[in-house]
């Protein structure tokens, strides 16, 4: 059998279309006003400027704006709290990312934690991780929440199915786990020192790869039928899966690149937008 490609790439264009739509309705609405989302990058690591650039340039394309907020390395914990307030306190931003990493003298989890839950578009904060784990309103954490709405589009049965998400980190693994098992799912986390990985992979309807190691996960492992989620890019366009082998026998699968990907920065945007429209709507 030929597997099902569940494509990011195709289903976050397609939504930039339908939030383009939203946001011109919603500047017609209010004279011209526009969801802004803040992004807010301390330091000058390279592949966080040109994430912080490419979510700049999602914004753009669907007509909604940007305001760019560049901190020097030097930054302490307590100068970054403080801006986070100002853009709390700023009616106008209905958005708040704070690019990851940060430099090693501020408190990271401190300054997520200083988001404003209705602004944490991200869903980087303990609070919004913990709403949502109790099945309350908040904002998801962007890939896990991308993953889903993927899933959904494609419409992917996850009720009662098992899932085996590999992968513990705060921002993917545990809220993905979580969103997993709120979709009626029942869920296994396991990570790179699960004892008997393989065995527990073997068992699952739905394999979440997001373990961050190059095919880390075993074609071997997966079973026939299986839908495939690889959460994972590395160099030589390699995912935490290997994908290769399983084209052919899988049900479904997210390619590397163009399945996950582009779906984190799309769930951003789009969580910025409804964001902005309960405030300005």
């Amino acid at each position: 059998m030929s597997a099902l490609v569940l494509d990011g790439k195709a289903l976050a264009a397609k939504t930039e279309q339908e939030l383009s739509a939203r946001v011109a309705a919603l500047k017609e609405k209010s004279n011209g006003q526009t969801p802004i989302l803040a992004t807010i990058l301390v330091g000058a690591d390279p592949a966080s400027a040109t994430y912080v650039r490419m979510k700049g340039n999602a914004c753009t394309r669907i007509g909604m704006d940007s305001l760019k907020v560049e901190l020097p390395e030097t930054t302490t914990t307590e100068e970054l709290l403080a801006k986070i307030e100002e853009l709390n306190s700023n009616p106008n931003v209905h958005g708040i990312l704070l690019q990851h990493p940060v430099p090693a003298q501020i408190d990271e989890r401190a300054c997520f934690d200083a988001i404003a839950l209705e602004k944490d578009v991200d869903g980087v904060t303990c609070l919004g991780f913990g709403r949502m784990s109790m099945g309350e309103e908040a904002y998801g954490c962007a890939t896990p929440k991308g993953i889903m709405r993927l899933l959904e589009a494609y419409n992917i049965e996850l009720s009662g199915k098992h899932a085996v998400v590999v992968g513990r980190s705060p921002i993917l693994g545990k809220p993905m786990a979580m969103m997993l098992l709120g979709a009626n799912a029942t869920v296994t986390i396991c990570h790179s020192r699960t004892r008997g990985l393989e065995n527990h992979i073997k068992q699952a309807d739905i394999v979440v790869g997001a373990v961050g190691k190059p095919e880390f996960i075993k074609a071997s492992w997966i079973k026939d039928g299986a839908v495939v989620v690889d959460a994972g890019y590395h160099p030589g366009g390699v995912g935490d899966i290997e994908l290769g082998p399983l084209k052919d026998r899988v049900a479904a699968y997210t390619p590397v690149p163009g399945g996950v990907g582009p779906m984190t920065i799309n769930t951003l945007i789009y969580q910025s937008v409804d964001s902005g429209e309960k405030k300005i709507g």
